[in-house]
Parts: structure tokens; C-alpha cells; sequence
């Protein structure tokens, strides 16, 4: 009998432990998350100061601008074209140092771009609208070839070489021109510069006369094809006209995340509350395991290269919702199984197992929705399919794993011995 008394006090204390252990990682993940002064200084060991999760353009406010490429050369405006387009203005981007900048195709000629948490508007846009110019460059500063000599760009690999590199071809002036500045500067730097940047400074190992040029360096295959890819993108005869272009205030968005966030909080306290009102003990550790259900979600956006946007909230709103109703559904399988007779362990263990089959099918079915939506949609809808899914993961893995161990647990303990811990009256 002592020997019992013992173990369950060990488990108590486990239990206790644990509890509070999950507690508290939930409101210090949250900390981070929001990116207060407690979660920058539980952080500062990391070394970065920029923590918390990413919000969007209709959050934290910033730069909106509509882009439409308009031919103006025999060139045709297709695919690829923006493609070149996009990564130009991407690079631009870059130097404004814009914390997930959404830069993305729009139909089949235009380009959107948001700048979530500018601070110089009229900048940003000076640099998006600049047009690019390539150029290659000799040591004594002289230009010795422009985007508009290369006829075709592409990064390669050769069975022979270990590494990839760019191979360049030139129309008939820039081989003339590449072939004196080549003969010339053998052995030195040609500089490559994009609007005035240097991307690439080869050295020039051989006398090149037929148009035909390579760009070799310790690239991987990735690097290569950026590099092909801006190198492209300086001879684009594509022009971008503005077609619309506001500033977005961040009072707003603030304001309406901040009422999201009492809202969602409100919301968390009352479903606890009514957890455990009806379930008693149970509840009570369904509640702890939405805590923790939390936290997986806060901490996978901060980490993820995610932005959080208003129907993301929604999102996240949603699957909290679903949290819960698993750990309904599971409860009420227990409550099932203790009015049929069942000893408290047997219900518990029978519970989790008949509603398994339940949670699953009806996550896997909203999983297989977010990723149809995520997939089809673009911009606001696909933060809400990423955050939706993402919170169903976590949610699964909460109810069906977490809140049965913590059960668990708590039985060993000597907490739930008795069918009214679950919010069940028997005789």
C-alpha cells in the first residue's frame, strides 16, 4: 500500500510538472510570437532582434503597387518574361531591406507587389519602377558590353566540370567587343553590374571570339540559374506601366488585430470555462493541451517563412475551434463507455479509440481542403489555407496524443479513479 501511495505521489508530481512546464512554454512561445520586450529578451541569446510572427500588408500596413509589363519591343510578353521581371524587382526590393515582401505574378501580364512595414514609401517606388540595365565592365571602369548584347543566357552543367556555370551568347557587336576586351584584360576581372550592382566579377582565363562565353565560379546549380536568371532579366524589353498604387495605414490593421486577439482570447477563456464546466477534470486537461495546442501554432508561424494576414487569424480562429470539438468528441466517446459499465482506465482507453477514426477522417478531409485552396488560391486566401492547415496538424497531434498522455497521467496519479471526474454521475 505505501509502495503505491509513492508512485502515485510521483506521478502527481510528474503530472504537476508537467502541466505547469506547458503552461509556461505557451505564454513564453506567445511572447515571441507577438514580439514583446519578454520574448526579445528570452531571445537574446539567438542575437536577433526582428522576432515574432511576420504580418501582412493588411496588418502591419505598408506599400501596395499593381504592375503591368507593356511590349515594346519585338519580344513577346509571356511566362517567362515576368518571370525575369519579378526577379529584377525582387533584387530591388532586397536593398530596401522589407521584411517578406509578396512579389508574385498577376494574370498573364501584370505583377503585384506588397510592402508590408515600409518606411519610405516614395522610395520603394522609385526603385520597383527603375529600369534595369546590365552591363560588363573592364578593370579600367570602361563598359564594355550592355544587356542588350546577349542573345541567349542559361545555367548549365557539364559531365566534366564539377560545378555549374552560366553560359553566355552574344549578338555580333558584343562578340566583337568581348573578344578585344577579352584579349586585352586576360588574366583580370570583367565586372558584371545590374542596376549598378555588381552580381558576378569572372576572371577572364581565355581569348573569347566566337560570341560563346561562360561564367564558371563555385555556384551550386541554384545559384547558377538565379544568376542566368538576372542576367536575362537586363536585356527585358518589357516596360512597367503603374496601374495602381496606394499606402495602406497600419492604425487599421492593428486595431483590428489587436480586437483579434481579445476576441480569440475571450474566446479561448469561455471554451475553457465550458470545458470545464462539462467535463470536469477532463476539461480541465483538454484545456492545458489547447494551451499547448497554441503554442505548436505560434511558434510554427514565427519559425515558418509564413505572414500572417487577417484571414489568417480567421484561420487560426477556425482550427482552435476544431481543436476543441476533437476533444468534445473524444470526452463523449468516455462518457459513453462509462454509463455502459466500463471501468474509468477501460472508458479512457476505449474512448480514445473509437474516436480516433472520427478525428481523422474529418481532419484529413479539411487538410485535403487547405491544400486545394493553397494550390487554386492566391494572396489573402492562401494565409488562410496555410494557417488552417498548420493549426489541424497541430491539433490532431495535441488531442489524440497529448491530452490521452496527460490523462494518462493524471489516472496513474490517482486524479481520475472516478467516473464524476469526467462528468459522469453513476450510481
Amino acid at each position: 500500500m505505501g509502495k503505491k501511495q509513492g508512485s502515485e505521489r510521483k506521478r502527481l508530481l510528474l503530472f504537476i510538472v508537467a502541466c505547469l512546464l506547458l503552461v509556461g512554454s505557451a505564454y513564453l512561445v506567445s511572447q515571441v510570437a507577438l514580439g514583446t520586450d519578454l520574448g526579445k529578451r528570452a531571445l537574446a541569446w539567438t542575437g536577433k532582434e526582428d522576432i515574432g510572427i511576420k504580418r501582412g500588408l493588411d496588418i502591419a500596413g505598408g506599400l501596395y503597387v499593381l504592375l503591368e509589363a507593356v511590349e515594346t519591343g519585338d519580344e513577346e510578353i509571356d511566362a517567362d518574361a515576368i518571370e525575369r521581371t519579378v526577379a529584377v524587382i525582387r533584387m530591388r526590393v532586397d536593398e530596401l531591406g522589407v521584411a517578406e515582401p509578396v512579389i508574385t505574378s498577376q494574370g498573364k501580364n501584370r505583377i503585384r507587389i506588397e510592402l508590408p512595414d515600409i518606411d519610405d514609401p516614395e522610395k520603394a517606388r522609385e526603385i520597383i519602377g527603375r529600369t534595369a540595365r546590365l552591363s560588363f565592365v573592364d578593370p579600367e571602369g570602361e563598359e564594355v558590353l550592355t544587356g542588350a548584347n546577349l542573345r541567349r543566357v542559361q545555367a548549365m552543367r557539364d559531365p566534366s566540370e564539377p560545378e555549374p556555370f552560366i553560359s553566355l551568347e552574344l549578338d555580333k557587336e558584343g562578340t566583337k567587343n568581348f573578344a578585344e576586351a577579352t584579349g586585352e584584360f586576360y588574366g583580370q576581372k570583367i565586372y558584371i553590374l545590374l542596376d549598378g550592382e555588381v552580381i558576378s566579377d569572372p576572371v577572364v582565363n581565355a581569348v573569347i571570339t566566337d560570341g560563346q562565353a561562360r561564367i564558371t565560379g563555385r555556384y551550386t546549380f541554384e545559384e547558377a540559374a538565379e544568376l542566368a536568371l538576372l542576367l536575362r532579366s537586363g536585356s527585358l524589353p518589357v516596360e512597367l506601366k503603374e496601374q495602381e498604387s496606394r499606402l495602406v495605414g497600419p492604425t487599421l490593421g492593428r486595431r483590428t488585430m489587436d480586437v483579434s486577439i481579445y476576441a480569440a482570447a475571450a474566446g479561448l477563456v469561455a471554451v475553457l470555462l465550458y470545458m470545464i464546466i462539462f467535463y470536469r477534470f477532463a476539461g480541465f486537461i483538454s484545456g492545458i493541451a489547447l494551451l499547448f495546442y497554441l503554442t505548436l501554432v505560434l511558434g510554427a508561424l514565427t519559425l515558418l517563412p509564413t505572414t500572417l494576414t487577417l484571414p489568417g487569424i480567421a484561420g487560426l480562429i477556425l482550427s482552435i475551434g476544431m481543436a476543441v470539438d476533437a476533444n468534445v468528441l473524444i470526452f463523449e466517446r468516455i462518457k459513453e463507455e462509462l454509463r455502459s459499465g466500463r471501468t474509468v482506465h477501460r472508458a479512457m482507453e476505449n474512448g480514445f479509440q473509437q474516436a480516433f477514426r472520427t478525428i481523422l477522417d474529418s481532419n484529413v478531409t479539411t487538410i485535403i481542403a487547405t491544400v486545394v485552396l493553397f494550390a487554386l488560391a492566391s494572396g489573402p486566401v492562401r494565409g488562410f489555407a496555410v494557417t488552417l492547415f498548420i493549426g489541424v496538424i497541430c491539433s490532431m497531434f495535441t488531442a489524440v496524443t497529448l491530452t490521452r498522455s496527460l490523462m494518462r497521467l493524471a489516472f496513474q496519479a490517482g486524479l481520475m479513479r472516478s467516473s464524476r471526474y469526467v462528468g459522469v454521475k453513476t450510481a
